[in-house]
Parts: C-alpha cells; structure tokens; sequence
C-alpha cells in the first residue's frame, strides 16, 4: 500500500515499460522508479554475426558513395547509432537496422533471412514429422455417404 502511493506521487515514466521486472531497494528507491533488467551478453556466434553485418552495412553504405549522415538520415536515426550498427553493437533495436537496410536498399535481403523455403533444417524436422501411414476416417453409422 505505501509503496503504490509512493510511485502514484512521482511524475510519470519518460519512457514505456514493457515486461520488466520492478526491482524494489530501499537506497535505490529514491533515486529511480524501476530498473532494467541485467545486460545480456549474446554468444560469440551472435557477436561475430552482428559484427560481420554491420561491416557489411558499412562496405555498402561506402560502394554507394553515401556519407554517414545521408544514410542516418534517411533510415530517420542518429549518427552515433549508425555508428554502432556498423561496429556490430548488439544493443541496437532490430528494427534501427532494418531502416538503414531499407536507406541503402538491401531491405529485401532481411525478409529472407527465416523464409521457410530456405530452412533445410526446418524442412527436415517437418518431413520427419509426417505419419507413415494416413488412415481414411471411418464412417459414422447412419450418414450419409
């Protein structure tokens, strides 16, 4: 109850919350409404990857002839956050990379990136999942065909 009504006195959140987990100190409290919850260190794979992608983005933007700030603006972002795009920071949003793909025109290539035809693992596992044998459904007595 003292809780709810210290938070009901404060001025509302800048930001929207989605799903985080409220961690309550008693030192803290005063400072800070609710805190995020701990970073999240992705695999070496995934770092790697996003590394390699971001170079790939960068090598793009440059073939192009585009400056920084001409591709920042066109996928309506900053340029610092263009800058960690092409350092491969896995803190950028995914949709953030999807505008700069969509500013150099390679928008295209990310649809395709979990398109099912592609999958062969996914295609494997469903094609393992099939029955061996289909039965014909056996009629109920008294309908008709």
């Amino acid at each position: 109850m003292e809780l709810r009504l210290l938070f009901e006195a404060r001025a509302p959140l800048r930001r929207p919350l989605h799903n985080v987990n409220i961690c309550l100190r008693k030192h803290h409290l005063a400072q800070r409404d609710v805190y995020m919850p701990t970073p999240h260190h992705p695999p070496l794979a995934v770092r790697r990857a996003l590394r390699k992608l971001g170079g790939d983005i960068k090598d793009a933007r440059k073939r192009r002839g585009l400056t920084a700030e001409i591709v920042a603006e066109r996928a309506f972002t900053t340029r610092p956050t263009l800058q960690k795009i092409e350092a491969g920071e896995e803190g950028v949003a995914i949709g953030i990379y999807a505008s700069v793909l969509n500013a150099l025109g390679l928008l295209d290539h990310l649809g395709q990136i979990a398109d099912p035809s592609l999958d062969l693992v996914g295609q494997q596992l469903a094609a393992g999942a099939l029955p061996i044998r289909v039965r014909r459904r056996s009629l109920r007595p008294g309908s008709k065909s």
